[in-house]
């Protein structure tokens, strides 16, 4: 026989007694009256209504006015400079327009010449030694910052933050008066200190002064900013890492070569990219002091194109070279980062 159906147990009930005493929602027009069934309550009535599609564009709405002068500021004349490379452009074309395309005749006029050549090589040269020279005295110092007490510590990076924000010509102007020939200050103290030959020496005379001179402005102006990056790293290594490896009768050298380096090789990598991309396409410096002088001792590859373009009116031929030199960093940067991602991979 079928077994008989079970009665239907209390709470079910309850609860459909207690949904149809509950009053009927009223109208969001007529209050005091009951909504008519089937029409949708007041708009936001419903949890988890979708937003508009205007709430969804207004972060990209107001970030547009950013992006487009970025875009105007940064891409426009990279990619005007890239154009007039392929074009004849010289002070006719400047002024009457008309420019026509050459194909790449200018980037084999460029390339074919060896004053381009001996100034790239002069510019890898002035780009290694000053990121070397960086990156050894950053290091240096972020690591004397971190063994300082709290006073010392503040006055000293006081003192990179203050050399760091000071203008690149106002410290410019300063080197050129240190190393001035009868009132600078460097002269005085070497004849100070006996050393008779240096009196009313001039040191913008000479090539490899001059780029001494200058290699000295910019690891001057740069080393504060990866000193206080570096000092940053260090301050997130954990100090049991240290005790561990001080117990175990490392040196200081083993220390850093051991803990500190790999966990801040990353930070390291980032650093020397930017200090490449810096020095690489350093130009006030230069042509304040120089411009490229004596002779071509300190023409690198920007000034390089800034001489070709407004010194001698080819325009075409100095985008052809402000073309090459970005290409040549890109290259510059791809190799680097590729061997860093290669070390941190075989880490892994």
């Amino acid at each position: 026989m079928p077994a008989a159906p079970q009665a239907p147990t209390g709470r079910p009930t309850r609860r459909r007694a207690r949904d149809r005493d509950a009053p009927a929602p009223e109208h969001p027009e007529h209050p005091g009256q009951p909504e008519p069934p089937g029409q949708p309550g007041p708009p936001g009535a419903r949890s988890g209504a979708r937003p508009s599609r205007l709430a969804g564009l207004w972060p990209y709405l107001l970030i547009a006015p950013t992006l487009a002068g970025t875009a105007y500021l940064l891409l426009y004349p990279l990619i005007r400079s890239v154009v007039i490379s392929f074009q004849h452009f010289r002070t006719g074309e400047l002024i009457r327009g008309g420019a026509e395309f050459v194909g790449l005749g200018n980037y084999a006029e460029v390339l074919g010449g060896a004053e381009f050549w001996a100034v790239v090589r002069r510019t890898l040269v002035w780009t290694a030694v000053n990121v070397v020279l960086i990156m050894v005295i950053s290091t240096a110092v972020a690591l004397m910052i971190a063994r300082l007490g709290r006073g010392m510590r503040l006055a000293v990076m006081g003192g990179l933050v203050l050399t760091w924000a000071t203008p690149v010509l106002a410290a410019t102007t300063i080197f050129q008066w240190l190393f001035q020939s009868r009132l600078g200050v460097v002269n005085w103290l070497l004849v100070t200190l006996g050393f008779e030959s240096f009196r009313d020496y001039t040191w913008f005379a000479d090539g490899t002064s001059t780029f001494a001179i200058l290699v000295a402005l910019v690891v001057w102006q740069s080393v504060p900013f990866a000193a206080l990056t570096l000092y940053a790293g260090l301050t997130t290594i954990p100090s049991e890492l240290y005790e561990a490896a001080r117990i175990d009768g490392a040196s200081g050298r083993q220390v850093f070569t051991a803990v500190t380096f790999p966990i801040l090789r990353p930070l390291f990598g980032l650093i020397t990219s930017l200090e490449v991309i810096w020095v690489f396409k350093c130009f006030a410096q230069i042509w304040a002091i120089s411009k490229g002088g004596p002779g071509e001792a300190t023409t690198t590859l920007p000034v390089y194109a800034f001489q070709v373009a407004q010194s001698l009116h080819k325009y075409d031929l100095g985008s052809a070279i402000s073309t090459l030199t970005v290409l040549i960093l890109i290259v510059l940067l791809i190799t680097h980062l590729r061997r860093m991602l290669k070390h941190e991979g075989e880490e892994l």
